[in-house]
This record gives structure tokens, sequence and C-alpha cells, in this order.
């Protein structure tokens, strides 16, 4: 498994802070449906928005779930999630989630796997706080498709140390964990991975 280490420049500079307050206009709306879809989530359910930011995806959820929480590393990003209300919100690092074994029900991951450092020990972290039963939902891009090309070369040139995976590549990495991986790819260039801790 090969470990990034990020630069002391990449440490100190927050992107997505400076993007935070316009975070939204500029990103185009999630797929709820499908979300809501792969999610299956019941009213009894703790979910964790893992690099959610803003809460842009977490805010549709409110109501239909017990707990949601969004954790983030940027201090920007959670203050505009804080802003929409009735979302708690945690900063940290997905490498070392601040939770106990099995705290949700459901993880969800949309369009932010690509920026966490560590993915392979992410993926382990994210199974980790997972249920027994549990079912996390990844949203990525994918990287074969040329448009994802250019924002990955974007991201290298602003120094995001973004690394974007094939869906069959994802799924090993999470098969790696014990879990169990299904994947969807009928609306490119995203794709959905599935992960089900039994």
């Amino acid at each position: 498994m090969t470990r990034h280490k990020p630069s002391k420049s990449a440490l100190l500079f927050d992107h997505f802070g400076v993007l935070a307050p316009f975070y939204e206009q500029f990103i185009s709306p999630p797929d709820i449906r499908t979300l809501m879809t792969l999610l299956e989530l019941r009213p009894e359910d703790r979910l964790l928005d893992a690099g959610g930011g803003t809460g842009r995806v977490a805010q549709h959820f409110k109501g239909m779930c017990r707990h949601i929480c969004i954790m983030d590393l940027s201090v920007g990003m959670l203050v505009e999630a804080q802003a929409k209300g009735g979302l708690c919100t945690c900063r940290g690092k997905s490498e070392r989630l601040a939770f106990a074994d099995e705290s949700f029900e459901r993880v969800l991951a949309v369009d932010s796997f690509h920026h966490f450092r560590d993915q392979a020990v992410v993926a382990h972290e994210l199974v980790r706080v997972l249920a027994p039963g549990g079912r996390l939902v990844i949203e990525e891009p994918n990287i074969a498709y040329f448009p994802v090309k250019l924002i990955a070369l974007a991201e290298k040139l602003l120094l995001m140390r973004s690394h974007f995976y094939r869906p069959a590549a994802i799924s090993r990495l999470f098969a790696e964990t014990g879990a169990t991986v299904t994947l969807y790819t009928a609306q490119p260039p995203n794709y959905w991975a599935v992960v089900e801790k039994t």
C-alpha cells in the first residue's frame, strides 16, 4: 500500500475554506434520488457524511433519519453546513475518524473520496465505524472519462493532491476490508460503490 504524505504547503492552504461561500453555486447538485435509493435510510439510522463539506448532500436527508453528522477537515465548509441548521458537524480527518466502532448505520461519501490523503486507511476507517448490516455509499467521478482527467489535472495544478479511482479499483480497495461491494456505473462519468458490512 502506498502512503502519500502531504507537503507542508498542502497542509497550510485550505482550498475548500476559500471556496466554501461559493461552492454550491459552481458544483452541480447531487443526484438525491439515486442516493436515497442506494442508502435505504430508515428513521432509526445514524448517518455520517464523510467529507460532507457544506452539507449540500446531507441537508436533503434531514428528517429521514435519527441523526446526521457531517465530518470535514475544512472549517470554512463546516461553517456553511452549520448555517443550514439541523446538521451536526465535526472537524477531522477521515484517516482517523473520531467515532467508536459501529457508530453509524449509514455512511456517505459524495465526491470526496478522491480528496482523502490515504485512501486505503480511509476505507478501513469508514467500514470500522459502520454498524453490522450497515451500508456505505460512495459517489465518485470515474477517471476513465476525459472530462474527469481534466478535473484531476486541474486539482493537481492547484496542489490539491487528489487521487481518482476507476470503479474496479475502488471496489478492490473496499473488498480488502472484508465488506461486500456492489458497483453502479449507469450514469457516466459518475459511479456509485455500495459497501455493505455483513
